[in-house]
């Protein structure tokens, strides 16, 4: 009877230790997370380093899921003189929430980093302008602005 007592105790701590990493695990896909933060395999693919201005008409607007396990996100594909290239915005609870509604034919300024995605290249967005309006997404390092969270 003792050792049943001990292993229920121990079962029972265990129990509390893995369902507070779930907890944790759940409040960071919230709106602040859904893989889209700046430590997560995504956000780190952003480079100040890269960082470029490309100008051009929005051909679509579109959904999509960056990575397996994020949250939906949206990308705009942009053509410039140069190329039609991908732009990604960031999470669509966050761009679906702003003043600044992009669609088709707009023509817009993406300032962003360049990356190499899926084999193909594609920029995440910083700050996107439209006319007279800039809808900005991220700072100089690449920290979105809907994590809330700022290094010191």
């Amino acid at each position: 009877m003792k050792n049943l007592m001990i292993l229920l105790a121990v079962m029972a701590t265990i129990g509390l230790f893995s369902g507070d990493g779930a907890l944790a695990q759940k409040k960071m896909m919230g709106k602040g997370g859904g893989g889209w933060g700046p430590g997560t395999s995504y956000g780190r693919l952003y480079n100040p380093q890269t960082v470029e201005t490309i100008r051009g008409a929005v051909v679509s607007v579109n959904q999509i899921t960056p990575m397996q396990g994020m949250n939906g996100g949206v990308h705009v594909v942009v053509k410039t003189d140069k190329e039609t290239i991908s732009v990604h915005l960031g999470p669509a609870w966050y761009i679906e929430n702003q003043e600044v509604h992009i669609a088709p034919n707009d023509k817009i300024e993406v300032k962003g980093s360049r990356i190499d995605f899926a084999g193909k290249p594609a920029i995440i967005a910083a700050e996107v302008t439209m006319a007279d309006k800039v809808l900005t997404l991220r700072d100089a390092s690449g920290i979105p602005v809907w994590s809330g969270w700022r290094r010191r």
